[in-house]
């Protein structure tokens, strides 16, 4: 039964899904009704992997008490604040922890409610930080093809997702597109790979054409999540640094998926010892508990910002309703806590090598083509059948049936295990995929 023709008293009638094959989704529902653990439910009671972590956001595993009963208390106490003029103790202390985190030098954090709306601000930031400076013609930005950034207009205009691009018209003027990281000379090879870190002098190239004085930022991910986990090459980051450093460009991390421990330090740029000017994070910040992001900045740009505004006016005229929202800033102290306490982190680098060393045996199967991963992230790109991508969805949709919940970009199948599943938990993830894989 189509969309256009379920009766109006069916429950799964008025919800338009995100992201979602809405009227195939109809005809094969996968319903999660609860979840615990590393494992989902679904509707009939049968256990499900997480292979996931939600959407890379819930690295705790789901349920966690401690986070529970810290946004009941902070409900109880204060609920709502408006965060416009106002502002609530929890936040402060939430954005101390989160800048006692980062790289040294971004410690000024502003709150928002998703990845996408992070972006949207970290663009809003660096443009009006160029003109506090005396530089408002610097209004282009440089994004990457395959990089993903949310779906607000910023976002998905300096974002590389053609399926992400095609529906919505031509987007922000004034953006260009790094070319993406993922070359053939760095197929099956897990964590960095050995070529193309001239890549980034794609940076130049635009700077040649169109003028240093005219960019604002390079915004990338620094492992592309969203398009089948691209790890950069030894030695892009840093380039791009280098160049954004000798054109006063500013560079961006988008830090949604990476941010919070998913490559072994608390940040990627941590990891790969590039500190960008500005950081964007959400997902793990509150373990997915409840909606939050964050933008994080070195000083001088909130100085400059602030100082150049006239006596008690709005420097930023940018927020949203519920950004610092009061449960969202307990659930995020509670979160990061758990992360110190359980030495989380740490977890991820012990777990890893064993992880990547099992998505990397998936070489040599029929029809896959490459194998990558970083940290605990690790991809599968198989050839396609038919369209691109008709492979990888009946394998989620498979998977589904099968006791595990994954991810597919494409026909790449990407796994994100909790930081706390075991190493066998992971282990029956990657033996579930293998047999789809076979079957498919």
């Amino acid at each position: 039964m189509s969309a256009a023709v379920r009766p109006t008293n069916d429950p799964l009638f008025h919800h338009w899904m995100p992201f979602t094959a809405n009227q195939q989704f109809l005809e094969q529902p996968r319903l999660i009704a609860r979840a615990e653990g590393v494992y989902y439910y679904n509707t009939r009671g049968e256990k499900l992997l997480d292979g996931s972590s939600g959407l890379y956001c819930i690295p705790l595993g789901h349920g966690r008490r401690e986070i529970r009963e810290a946004v009941a208390k902070q409900m109880e106490e204060l609920d709502y604040a408006p965060p416009f003029q106002y502002g609530v103790p929890v936040a402060f202390r939430l954005a101390t922890e989160v800048a006692q985190m980062l790289p040294a030098g971004l410690n000024r954090v502003f709150f928002s409610c998703s990845g996408s709306e992070a972006a949207e601000t970290a663009l809003k930031m660096a443009i009006q930080y160029h003109r506090a400076r005396g530089e408002g013609q610097r209004t282009r930005f440089v994004g990457r093809e395959r990089g993903y950034h949310g779906v607000n207009f910023g976002g998905w205009s300096v974002g590389g997702m053609v399926a992400n691009r095609r529906a919505f018209g031509v987007g922000l003027p004034g953006v260009s597109h790094l070319r993406h990281t993922h070359i053939k000379e760095n197929n099956f090879q897990m964590g960095e790979g050995e070529c193309g870190a001239d890549l980034a002098d794609d940076l130049e190239r635009f700077v040649n054409l169109h003028g240093a004085d005219t960019i604002a930022a390079c915004i990338v991910e620094p492992i592309a999540g969203s398009t089948g986990i691209l790890v950069p090459p030894k030695g892009y980051l840093k380039r791009l640094r280098e160049i954004c450093t000798k054109h006063g460009i500013l560079l961006i991390f988008d830090e949604v998926i990476t941010g919070f421990g998913r490559t072994g330090e608390a940040f990627a740029a941590q990891t790969f010892g590039v500190t960008p000017d500005i950081v964007t994070m959400a997902k793990a910040i509150t373990n997915g508990s409840i909606p939050m992001a964050a933008v994080a900045v070195k000083e001088e740009i909130q100085q400059a910002i602030l100082e150049t505004a006239p006596p008690n006016s709005i420097e930023f005229a940018h927020g949203y309703t519920y950004s610092a929202h009061p449960a969202a800033c307990a659930a995020g102290l509670a979160t990061l806590k758990i992360y110190r306490e359980e030495d989380t982190f740490n977890r991820v680098k012990a777990l890893a090598p064993a992880f990547l060393e099992q998505v990397g045996s998936f070489k040599g199967m029929p029809d896959v083509i490459d194998t990558r991963g970083f940290g605990l992230l690790g991809a599968v790109e198989l050839a396609p059948k038919g369209k691109p991508g008709e492979r990888g969805f009946k394998i989620l949709c498979k998977a589904f049936e099968n006791g595990l919940v994954l991810r597919s970009a494409g026909d790449n199948l990407v796994l994100a295990p909790p930081f706390v599943a075991t190493p066998d938990q992971i282990s029956e993830m990657l033996d579930i995929l293998r047999k789809l894989i076979k079957e498919s």
